[in-house]
């Protein structure tokens, strides 16, 4: 009697664990994923900062209402965190911004801590993150019209790409009238609305 007892209970115990994992599996349905065009007259940044054994880059790519490219960016900033690769990859961005004189600007990421953080002008401890943080409070302000969103990564793939390729680089690099041949597929696929699927 006691073992039929224990057998039910682990009977029991394995359909609640079942339960939760369906429940679970549920909330973790596939999220579709699209880049999205700015309006006309705008231009907009997909910043990214990317990280590798301590060492950290950034990246970020300008396009306009149509999708085609304006200006990308990619270097390397030495031993940072990934946090501090975020926030300067946005605060070289708006120095371009600066540099091209562009004012309507759709500012795009998809780090939300760092939305968060610059939306809602949280506090910051390390001294490095705070720097890049008041010059983006500085500049952003100044602009005709900006708007700062969060995407999710498989949104903001060129950057991405972008900024991870920018550990190869001993130097800054800017490009002006073509993108590197590595972000040109992916910027096709953003071109043409190509739903990606987030699964995590």
């Amino acid at each position: 009697m006691l073992a039929f007892s224990n057998m039910a209970t682990f009977r029991g115990l394995l359909q609640t664990r079942a339960t939760i994992f369906l429940i679970r599996n549920y909330h973790k349905q596939p999220i579709e994923v699209v880049w999205k065009k700015p309006e006309i007259g705008w231009t907009k940044l997909n910043f990214d900062g990317s990280r590798r054994q301590g060492q950290a880059s950034i990246g970020g790519i300008f396009r306009n209402h149509k999708a085609e490219f304006l200006l990308g960016y990619s270097e390397s900033i030495g031993e940072a965190t990934s946090t501090v690769a975020e926030f300067a990859a946005l605060k070289r961005g708006l120095e371009l911004v600066l540099e091209n004189g562009w004012t309507d600007l759709w500012l795009e990421g998809d780090a939300k801590i760092i939305v968060d953080i610059i939306s809602k002008r949280g506090r910051l401890r390390c001294e490095e993150a705070k720097k890049h943080v008041n010059y983006i409070n500085v500049v952003m302000p100044g602009l005709s019209k900006c708007v700062l969103s969060h995407v999710y990564r498989e949104g903001n793939r060129a950057a991405d790409k972008l900024a991870k390729l920018g550990h190869q680089f001993q130097d800054p690099k800017v490009w002006r009238l073509q993108p590197p041949k590595i972000v040109l597929p992916i910027m096709h696929e953003d071109a043409q609305g190509k739903i990606v699927l987030r699964t995590k």
